[in-house]
């Protein structure tokens, strides 16, 4: 796999990401970050019911709105050098769907999928969505790290996965995110382990495009007036350039500070 440490540069990270459609990124994390994450996730989970659907995993459970309910990804999400990389590779970006995973004992594979194809953009099209995974215990083989088919990102307009593709298992440690390109073919593993595997997935997307998550009613109003500025506009209070998003003739984060 593509590794590079936390102290390389946002160019040289962006490069590799723009390339082989990932990079794995180590020492993102302290061990107080991690366990403070884990533990406050821990929390949530207690009363997060399981999926829905194939999709989401019957025997995994999902925190959405996950800036509602835990402080603890707050300063992760607008990571210098994380933002850095965004900024090459999007411009102008907001997050997407932040959604933490537990994935439970005995959860099937997930069907291999690209996170930009819920956008009708005609292909080919320059990167729309970054998503990075922050693992909270270690992935393994097998407790469901994320599977991935590498050079997938560079496929032509049509192709889909077929048995003959070689598919990567992303094996990492807590402290470290792998970031890769929406368009690439990836999905969660198989958990063939009596232990659930717990992440936290932060997908950002261009700012001229519509959240996954609806940020302004998932996380209440006298919650987002108390984040940091950047970390709000990232949410949506913000304008894309000239003026999209505006509330009534001003910037959004205007509206956000008023008294109503």
């Amino acid at each position: 796999m593509a590794t590079m440490p936390a102290a390389s540069t946002s160019q040289d990270v962006a490069q590799r990401l723009l390339d082989d459609g990932y990079v794995v990124v180590t020492g993102m994390l302290d061990a107080a970050g991690v366990q403070a994450a884990r533990a406050d996730l821990d929390r949530v989970l207690q009363s997060t019911r399981t999926g829905r659907n194939p999709f989401e995993g019957f025997d995994t459970q999902r925190v959405y709105a996950l800036f509602a309910k835990t402080r603890t990804f707050d300063q992760t999400a607008v990571d210098p050098l994380l933002l850095g990389v965004l900024d090459q590779v999007l411009g102008h970006y907001q997050l997407s769907a932040p959604v933490g995973i537990r994935i439970g004992p005995g959860e099937k594979a997930q069907v291999l999928h690209r996170d930009d194809s819920i956008y009708p953009l005609p292909q080919p099209h320059p990167p729309v969505v970054v998503n990075t995974m922050w693992p909270l215990d270690e992935f393994t083989l097998e407790n469901g790290a994320t599977r991935f088919i590498p050079g997938s990102h560079n496929w032509e307009p049509g192709r889909r996965p077929t048995p003959d593709d070689e598919v990567a298992t992303a094996v990492i440690s807590p402290g470290s995110t792998m970031i890769y390109l929406g368009s690439l073919w990836h999905g969660g593993g198989a958990n063939r382990t009596d232990q659930p595997r717990l992440g936290v997935i932060l997908e950002y997307c261009a700012g001229w495009l519509r959240q996954q998550e609806n940020h302004y009613l998932s996380v209440p109003r006298r919650t987002a007036r108390e984040l940091p500025e950047r970390l709000q506009e990232l949410l949506g209070y913000n304008i894309y350039p000239p003026f999209l998003g505006y509330v009534d003739g001003h910037h959004p984060r205007k509206a956000l500070s008023a008294d109503s």
